[in-house]
């Protein structure tokens, strides 16, 4: 009896033993488990930070002499909005994205410091001292912190560049071909004015005007395509409509011009509203970045110049009518509008509210009314009521590598804007 009883302890402790030698085992397994999967989630998370910065950074590379500069702070501040190391806004005090995080590429993929050259834009960051939990105590526990150190690296790697949308977000305004005009420019010099919108009742003229991007002739569907309703194709088929006096409504709300019912917090405005005609514009052409011509006002000055104020259509001040307002300014006839937003980098209604809402791109099309491009394109004027000839100052093809039209829709064109695209 003292025999067996002697027996059962010794095995009693041999499996006790086995356990715990099992379970050790066991803990490492998991232990190397949740280790790893915690070094997955912080690489995908920073992952996800690398690829906002590339796709910011690419999509400044415009050509223009500040593009890197844009590019690099842009890309800052897309990629340290994420968080990194399970979910931390600190990145975990391991530091974030500096300029030097970012780099760009020519199109030959070679380095460049050079704006007119870069085409790919990269970010690369690498996080450090990511904790090991449970292997950290594993080596405290067997005494091994020499063959567990208690952190390791993960780093990540994004390029993107610019490439032409499939879809893209043009205003319900189509422009032709010259007479034997051909791609890119299809006869049209950067600067020239093109008048797009006819005066009421007059013969359809200019290089085209109105179209309804859902191939409709529907006034209430050409507001509601000024207001953002996009998707168009190359190979869409445009409708052509007539024109309702509640379309000058959500055009001219992009100078910052209303009615009494509606203002700047409601109908966001351009960064300015400051129009051009030929009465304060006599050059006629280029006001994007022009010189304004012989007999111009001393207040003219061209979009650039006057965005960065952040001017309204009566320059300083908030006048539709009368004296020093947007219609003694402009020459154009106001009639029912009655405000307009306040300018200045204070409190004014274009500073506040203000996106790039006056840089278009239009839909070029054929003569069966098929969209076969896009052009970049500058709204220089309200439209008055009753309507007069409109015109719209031409900025290049809008797949351009120096288009100022902002990149928007969905990568894979074969024209249209320059969108950014991870590539890398």
């Amino acid at each position: 009896m003292r025999r067996a009883a002697s027996l059962r302890r010794r095995q009693g402790g041999a499996v006790i033993l086995t356990a715990a030698l099992m379970l050790l085992f066991l803990l490492g397994f998991m232990g190397i488990a949740i280790d790893i999967g915690h070094l997955f989630v912080v690489k995908t998370e920073l992952q996800t930070a690398m690829d906002s910065c590339a796709l910011a950074a690419a999509q400044e590379l415009d050509g223009q002499g500040t593009a890197l500069t844009r590019a690099t702070n842009a890309g800052m501040s897309a990629g340290n909005m994420n968080r990194v190391n399970m979910q931390s806004t600190s990145w975990s005090g391991q530091g974030k994205l500096t300029a030097a995080s970012i780099s760009f590429m020519d199109a030959a993929y070679a380095p460049t410091t050079a704006p007119a050259s870069a085409r790919y834009a990269r970010c690369q960051h690498s996080q450090a001292n990511i904790a090991m939990w449970l292997m950290k105590a594993m080596g405290a526990f067997s005494g091994d912190t020499a063959g567990n150190p208690d952190s390791r690296s993960v780093m990540a790697t994004a390029v993107a560049t610019r490439a032409s949308a499939q879809t893209t977000c043009p205003i319900p305004v189509a422009i032709k071909p010259k007479p034997g005009g051909t791609a890119p420019n299809y006869g049209f010099d950067v600067g020239d004015w093109v008048t797009l919108i006819n005066q009421q009742n007059a013969a359809q003229g200019g290089e085209i005007g109105w179209a309804n991007l859902d191939g409709s002739n529907s006034a209430s569907e050409t507001e509601a395509e000024l207001s953002g309703r996009c998707g168009t194709r190359v190979g869409d088929t445009l409708g052509t409509p007539g024109v309702q006096t509640s379309v000058a409504d959500v055009w001219n709300a992009r100078f910052g011009i209303y009615k009494n019912t509606s203002g700047p917090s409601q109908d966001p405005p351009d960064l300015t509203g400051y129009a051009y005609t030929t009465t304060n514009w006599p050059a006629g052409r280029n006001a994007y970045d022009g010189a304004s011509g012989a007999g111009a006002p001393a207040s003219a000055q061209n979009f650039v110049t006057k965005r960065a104020a952040f001017a309204s259509c009566a320059d300083t001040g908030t006048n539709v009518k009368g004296a020093n307002s947007c219609e003694s300014i402009t020459g154009l006839s106001l009639n029912s509008f009655q405000k307009l937003a306040a300018p200045g980098n204070v409190s004014g209604g274009h500073m506040q509210y203000g996106r790039n809402r006056r840089i278009v791109i239009v839909p070029v099309i054929n003569g069966a009314s098929q969209v076969i491009d896009y052009a970049c394109m500058f709204m220089l004027q309200p439209l008055s009521i009753p309507m007069t000839n409109t015109q719209l100052e031409y900025r290049g093809n809008a797949s351009a590598a120096g288009s100022p039209c902002t990149t928007n829709g969905l990568p894979g064109g074969a024209a249209g804007p320059l969108v950014p695209t991870l590539v890398r």
